[in-house]
């Protein structure tokens, strides 16, 4: 028994010291993110305000936790970020499953986001496109289906920007993450996201 509790303990002193890590790395990435991003940010952050006082929408899309961060985004403007404010155009194209599982049997699930926008979009729209690695298929389609509608681009990702950073023309922004980790990536999407939030209530409400 004694000697299970002697590896219990060096069992928890390894596990804090890798939860120790996480934050450590978390920490250094978005420090580098407050050096090169806050720029691109407020870019962001007046293009999404013209865009909704000019009575056009914010769409968002992305896969798996990207997915969910584009969900948690649409809420966010739909309902309210930190203050009361009148619900603003948003919407996630990850949600609706007949969409998405008939455009993935019927066509390919690279389409699922590319036929939503072109279905739901227009010109002075934006589209919040959200990949780790710059390179998710149906993300970079749905970007190529806005581009040719005139609607702009924000893009969220990492890696460098992958594919998708070659998509991006002058009026674009892009919000590239620092870091080739996707967890690190995606706590860094998220503060951006609550950035982007933020402005948005900033320039509305102040």
């Amino acid at each position: 028994m004694a000697h299970n509790n002697v590896m219990d303990k060096d069992t928890l002193e390894r596990l804090r010291a890798r939860a120790s890590q996480h934050f450590l790395d978390s920490i250094a990435v978005k420090q580098e993110a407050e050096k090169i991003l806050p720029d691109q940010v407020a870019r962001g952050i007046v293009a999404m305000t013209d865009c909704l006082r000019a009575g056009g929408k914010v769409m968002a899309c992305g896969n798996g936790g990207s997915a969910a961060d584009a969900q948690h985004f649409a809420a966010e403007l739909i309902g309210r970020f930190e203050r009361e404010r009148q619900e603003l155009a948003a919407i996630a194209l990850t949600t609706d499953t007949s969409i998405l599982t008939a455009v993935g049997n019927d066509y390919s699930y690279d389409e699922i986001f590319a036929k939503q926008v072109r279905g739901l979009g227009k010109k002075g729209d934006i589209l919040i496109g959200i990949s780790t690695s710059g390179n998710s298929k149906n993300v970079v389609r749905a970007i190529e289906a806005a581009k040719k509608m005139g609607i702009q681009i924000i893009a969220l990702t990492g890696n460098g920007g992958g594919k998708i950073a070659t998509l991006l023309g002058v009026d674009d922004i892009h919000l590239c993450a620092p870091s080739t980790r996707t967890a690190r990536i995606q706590e860094t999407h998220l503060v951006l996201l609550h950035a982007l939030c933020d402005g948005v209530d900033h320039l509305l409400l102040d």
